[in-house]
């Protein structure tokens, strides 16, 4: 079993940025895929980026590769998403999940509790 936790969310202005953390723990994390997915209000969980294993391939949404950013650090066993220039239209409850899996794939094995971001107008 592997634990996922969020940090780093809260409340920014439009135009702010924010810097989301995932810690993994339980399990080694340095060999899994890992995501972000966020979830809107009224909408369905949806796809934000993936890296794989060693961070050498990266993929985003289309509509927020120039906004976000996806990043690790194996050796904190930590995954980050960077959001620059916010819109309220990103305020959702973003989860970062893990795939045993060391390249990027379409199945997350471990999904964190979630973290609120606001934005403000």
């Amino acid at each position: 079993q592997v634990q996922l936790v969020e940090s780093g969310g809260g409340l920014v202005q439009a135009g702010g940025s924010l810097r989301l953390s995932c810690a993994a723990s339980g399990r080694t994390f340095s060999g899994y895929a890992m995501g972000w997915f966020r979830q809107r209000p009224g909408k369905s969980r949806e796809f934000v980026a993936a890296i794989n294993w060693s961070g050498g391939t990266t993929r985003s949404k289309d509509s927020l590769k120039d906004r976000f950013t996806i990043s690790r650090d194996n050796t904190k066993n930590t995954v980050y998403l960077q959001m620059n220039s916010l819109k309220p239209e990103d305020t959702a409850v973003y989860y970062c999940a893990a795939d045993e899996t060391p390249e990027i794939s379409l199945r997350y094995d471990y999904w964190g509790q979630g973290i609120q971001v606001t934005v403000s107008s």
